[in-house]
């Protein structure tokens, strides 16, 4: 595919929940064809449990996830014009990413993903939500970046 960036940010609210399964689906469907990180607008939060959950159903390890921030990126040197390719899935993520972007020449797309913190009373009513927060990005990642390169595992 000629359009593959060479490297991606996914950024969500808090990266505790939706960019760390965005960031693990695409290093395990395209592993090193993009170097990938994620971050949040904020970092207030360890990575989600159900997050681990649904992503180890896929072979995915999210439980050595350390949530990051846009300004501990900064800190650490991460520079944001870096990145190819920066794809927001919440709202204040894709107004952060512009806001921080405006002086590099880079593409922010926003994929409308289901924030599932908050829904389902159950356990397994929120581990459903989870898994439809992660096939959402599955398939917005495959419609944009093609088919994984190996897709033993998926669900």
């Amino acid at each position: 595919m000629a359009n593959f960036p060479q490297s991606v940010l996914f950024c969500c609210d808090h990266n505790a929940v939706r960019s760390p399964m965005a960031e693990g689906l695409m290093k395990k469907f395209y592993g090193q064809r993009a170097y990938v990180q994620s971050a949040g607008v904020k970092n207030d939060m360890e990575v989600d449990g159900f997050s681990v959950a649904v992503c180890a159903e896929m072979g995915i390890e999210l439980s050595r996830h350390r949530s990051r921030s846009f300004d501990e990126m900064k800190e650490w040197g991460d520079d944001l014009g870096q990145f190819d390719l920066i794809i927001a899935l919440s709202p204040a993520s894709q107004r952060m990413a512009l806001e921080l972007t405006r002086l590099y020449h880079l593409e922010v797309e926003y994929w409308p993903i289901l924030d599932p913190t908050g829904l389902g009373e159950s356990r397994e009513a929120k581990l459903s939500a989870y898994r439809q927060a992660r096939d959402q990005i599955r398939e917005r990642m495959i419609a944009r970046f093609g088919a994984p390169m190996a897709e033993e595992g998926a669900a």
